[in-house]
């Protein structure tokens, strides 16, 4: 009996991991109640219950966006999570092995790998599905396959890539154990199977198969692993001469190549033709609001006057939208997944909002943000460094000299027309009014009004749109020997939905998880740009070979990947200086990312393919400080240092850690630089 010709059905639900040495030791009992492929992949059910085994590997630890059990590298210098001890300490010291979630990455990656190379080489015709349909389901395994690869390749570094064909679990133990390739060979194979894949895949989905990938997801993620491979941490990275094979091969090119970031351009400027032609993928806009009484969804709030801004419709200007609500829409669950085409790729919702106590989910992260008024962990904040970053209402930058010229002032009735540009209630320090739109769609500040509209029981109706303090003392203030209060004193707003409560008989809204968004596809395509050398241009073919771009570094393609993002969000553009001067348009955008993917998982990564993680998170955390109680309230803005919060960061920080348990499975790995090797 030939064992690669039939497979157990189980399998769907077990896996065939490539990460214990029983498993490759002991296959026969993966062959009980045994079906065979040819049956499989020619039975719909069955074939689509392959495939759903391939998606259930994107949950869990390999989920991009959610609190810190299995998301901890959601959290860099612009988030924090207060919860059993010292686990942020912990991860923020590179104790990644013991002290945090994320350990179960490789061996699902590879477990969807394994089973999405099964489904490509067995499945080319159906007896329930159309001829189209296969292409489709083909080409849903191979964007799979293609995305696990990139998720570990982002985390892990280069890696071991399997035989296309997929590994013969007949073979010995030895004859499966696979070194890494270079990073650039993984970059090679990774963006060639998603070209393949962008020709197999539906261009949209309905809101029943919305964490399905389509074409534009295949084109985006092709351009965010060529904008990776440009990147300094592998593009030319010298400090990373160390990281290499048993044999001795270096894995992390040593020499620069600006043509990467030349391909990486044209990448996205693949997916922004491609958007734009098909009108599927732009960046979501509200409408502005008319004269509303509804606290939770107010009346639009225009931007400070700008006399090239002011006027014009966008993308040219703001005239016509909600900046505010634009963005806080995106993530709060007010707008359906197929509805929103700024989505590219998400996994869903991830879980049953009913069910508050599920695990691995959206609203399980938005029940940590939540105040302990409503029923929430109250666990995760947001740094004070990451409040500062946010500008003012006029784009300007926030000063820090506030702190002590807005000393002792806080909104009241009297000051009411000096505030024109927020909602804030009274009693809020001045350092937390006139600010961007995005500021009030993200934080959860010290007065902030939490509207829980879901409250359904008697005895919580008047906590309805209520101001939520931090003060010590206070219901959701500092609480001495509970980890349940907000550590920095500045809590988390993004994913909030007005409605969200998990007491009182409310409930928190169902919300994807916006795993790539239309705005990343611009702010990448500028970024690339801005990294090619003044006079010098590129001749890269698009995706599909259809045409030919001349890349260069071209002001008016660097705006507009820049400008519509700015727009939506309400604040002035670049000045032309900004846009002239390769150095400052970095820094520009380093500003931007921070704040447009805020809790996105972007910031960790960012950080790190930049080389400046060093100087951001190896920086103390502040905070607010959270032993003031109202009566010493001035006190409370003064930022201090958050003793709980240690951090620190060193060179093997770069790269996760593989395990023990893989290493001892496969001699022929070798671990990542600053790791123990375990041989």
């Amino acid at each position: 009996m030939n064992k690669n010709k039939y497979i157990l059905l189980g399998a769907v639900v077990l896996g065939l991991g490539l990460t214990s040495c029983s498993d490759f030791l002991n296959v026969d009992r993966y062959f009980r109640d045994q079906q065979s492929t040819e049956r499989i992949f020619s039975d719909k059910d069955y074939t689509l219950q392959w495939l759903s085994f391939c998606y259930s590997r994107l949950q869990g630890d390999n989920l991009e966006v959610g609190h810190s059990d299995v998301c901890p590298f959601n959290f860099s210098d612009d988030q924090v999570f207060n919860e059993r001890g010292d686990r942020f300490a912990k991860f923020k010291r590179g104790e990644y092995l013991n002290s945090t979630g994320g350990q179960n990455a490789w061996k699902w990656s590879y477990d969807g790998i394994y089973q999405a190379s099964i489904l490509l080489n067995e499945l080319y015709e159906n007896e329930d599905l159309t001829p189209e349909e296969v292409t489709d389901v083909r080409g849903q395994a191979r964007f799979l396959r293609a995305y696990f690869y990139w998720l570990l390749l982002r985390k892990f570094g280069p890696i071991p890539i399997l035989p296309p064909e997929g590994a013969d679990y007949t073979k010995s133990y030895d004859e499966l154990a696979y070194p890494r390739k270079t990073y650039d060979e993984c970059v090679a194979f990774i963006t060639s199977e998603l070209e393949i894949a962008a020709t197999e895949l539906f261009e949209k989905r309905d809101n029943l198969n919305i964490a399905r990938p389509t074409k534009g997801a295949a084109l985006a993620v092709r351009a965010k692993v060529f904008l990776y491979a440009a990147s300094p941490l592998v593009n030319g990275n010298t400090e990373m001469a160390d990281f290499i094979n048993k044999d001795g091969q270096q894995l992390i090119p040593q020499e620069y190549n600006e043509e990467k970031w030349a391909k990486a351009a044209a990448a996205a400027r693949d997916m922004i033709e491609y958007s734009e032609t098909s009108g599927l993928y732009k960046l979501y806009t509200f409408e502005r609001r008319p004269v509303s009484t509804d606290e939770a969804y107010p009346t639009t709030i225009e931007p400070p006057y700008h006399e090239e801004y002011s006027n014009k419709p966008f993308p040219e200007g703001w005239s016509n939208i909600d900046p505010f609500e634009s963005y806080r829409s995106l993530f709060n669950g007010d707008i359906y997944a197929a509805e929103n085409p700024e989505l590219i790729f998400t996994r869903g919702t991830n879980g049953d909002s009913n069910d508050l106590k599920t695990d691995n989910t959206m609203v399980d992260f938005v029940k940590h943000q939540l105040p302990g008024t409503f029923g929430g962990y109250n666990v995760h904040g947001m740094t004070l460094k990451q409040s500062e970053a946010y500008a003012m209402a006029d784009g300007t930058s926030f000063d820090k000299e506030c702190y002590t010229l807005w000393k002792g002032k806080f909104t009241n009735d009297e000051n009411k027309d000096e505030h024109k540009y927020d909602n804030v209630k009274n009693g809020v320090w001045w350092g937390y009014t006139n600010r961007e739109p995005r500021f009030y769609a993200s934080v959860a500040f010290n007065g902030a009004q939490w509207n829980a509209l879901s409250i359904k029981e008697e005895g919580g109706k008047d906590s309805r749109n209520k101001q939520i303090w931090y003060y010590r003392g206070a219901t959701d203030g500092r609480i001495n020997g509970s980890d349940n209060w907000c550590i920095t004193g500045i809590g988390i707003m993004k994913y909030v939905n007005p409605n969200d409560c998990a007491k009182w008989g409310g409930s928190i809204y169902q919300k994807v998880e916006p795993t790539l968004r239309y705005a990343d596809i611009l702010l990448m395509y500028a970024e690339a740009l801005n990294n090619i050398s003044e006079g010098t241009h590129y001749q890269v073919a698009s995706w599909d070979g259809s045409q030919t771009y001349d890349i260069f570094r071209d002001k008016e393609q660097m705006r507009r990947g820049v400008k519509p993002v700015r727009m939506r969000a309400g604040v002035p553009d670049y000045s032309d200086e900004v846009y002239e001067n390769p150095k400052k348009f970095f820094e520009k955008i380093v500003h931007e990312r921070q704040i447009e993917f805020f809790a996105e998982t972007q910031r960790y990564y960012d950080l790190r393919r930049w080389k400046i993680v060093e100087e951001h998170e190896g920086e103390q955390i502040y905070g607010c400080n959270t032993l003031m109680n109202e009566e010493y309230k001035d006190m409370f803005y003064l930022p201090v240092r958050v003793a709980e919060l240690q951090t620190s960061f060193s060179r093997k920080q770069y790269f996760w850690p593989i395990s023990f348990d893989e290493l001892k499975c496969n001699n022929n790995l070798s671990q990542a630089p600053g790791w123990q090797n375990y041989d």
